[in-house]
């Protein structure tokens, strides 16, 4: 087709030639660009003034939800503040176990995001399963202020805090043992 056209052309050099543009074409260009710029020119404004008014109202929408969330955040705070029980004051030593064991298991599970880097949805799994305990933990923590014997919810509270321990080592032992194991098959892999 390309072949064809070029022929074409090239048989009709002569026409081509002889046609030439009215002298007045090029004012008639010139005409239309400029009603064209200032179409355009008044489109803008149009938009920028559409858009300072967006702007305008987001930045008022962002301050007043900014406000609203430091004064949630400050309500949170006090009702926390008033809900909070001193441990010490119901019994000492648990008050010391309970701090120690929410500390180990922090630990614990910083442990386990970190030696289950290799299998996200194991780990996925097994903090599935933290997180529920944690759930009914934070449930008897809630209770602690409201509860009439509150040295029995401090007791459930440890226990709670002793399961989710012993579950996490049992996590971290699967894993290593996981991690030993595919340690083991790419060795083997690696010498055949």
């Amino acid at each position: 087709m390309s072949k064809r056209f070029e022929d074409f052309i090239h048989n009709n050099k002569e026409e081509f030639n002889e046609i030439e543009p009215s002298a007045d074409l090029w004012g008639k260009i010139e005409a239309q660009l400029n009603f064209l710029d200032e179409e355009d020119k008044q489109k803008t404004q149009k938009r920028e003034a559409k858009t300072f008014s967006l702007g305008f109202v987001l930045k008022v929408a962002a301050s007043v939800i900014i406000v609203m969330g430091i004064g949630f955040g400050l309500y949170l705070q006090s009702q926390k503040g008033s809900k909070g029980v001193d441990l010490a004051a119901i019994n000492p030593e648990y008050a010391q176990q309970q701090v120690h064991l929410a500390s180990l298991v922090e630990t614990k599970l910083t442990q386990l995001k970190t030696a289950s880097k290799n299998d996200p949805q194991l780990y996925r799994e097994f903090s599935a399963e933290i997180a529920k305990m944690d759930s009914t933990y934070k449930k008897l923590n809630n209770d602690l202020a409201t509860s009439p014997n509150q040295e029995r919810v401090l007791r459930a509270m440890i226990r709670n805090l002793q399961i989710q321990t012993e579950v996490l080592n049992q996590q971290l032992n699967v894993i290593e043992q996981f991690n030993e194991m595919k340690k083991e098959q790419s060795n083997e892999t690696k010498n055949i």
